[in-house]
């Protein structure tokens, strides 16, 4: 490879890795992973931070979401229910499969502690169509 053109890549890879290494609107941090009740199911306790303003885009998982609202407050739409504003100390159940939104609102970020019952081997988020 031509010396022009390993530079080109370097610079490439370098701002690749910035640009990954800014902070996300959306954060997600898995704590624990176990085997679910289900041969084919595992358990995760995700923290979960959104940024003010942030929404966590239309997606539905391949099992059971719940989990409580620790910081700030979010505004919470699962299809076929009415939004939900949540605060600090609220908790929600998503069923397996219902498209739902998370966004965070006021000046604060939200963070919530989710525990999910999925299936093992699948996406833990799949995007929804608006």
């Amino acid at each position: 490879m031509k010396r022009g053109a390993l530079a080109a890549l370097a610079l490439a890879l370098l701002a690749a890795g910035t640009l990954h290494a800014q902070p996300a609107a959306v954060q997600r941090q898995v704590l624990q992973r176990s085997a679910g009740p289900g041969e084919a199911q595992e358990v995760l306790l995700v923290k979960v931070e959104i940024a003010p303003g942030a929404s966590t885009g239309r997606h539905s998982h391949p099992g059971v979401e719940t989990g409580y609202v620790a910081e700030g407050e979010v505004v919470m739409e699962v299809e076929g229910e009415a939004p939900r504003r949540l605060a600090p100390g609220d908790s929600y159940l998503v069923p397996a499969g219902r498209v739902h939104d998370v966004r965070a609102v006021g000046d604060r970020p939200a963070r919530a502690l989710a525990t999910f019952v999925v299936e093992r081997g699948k996406p833990l988020a799949i995007p929804a169509a608006r």
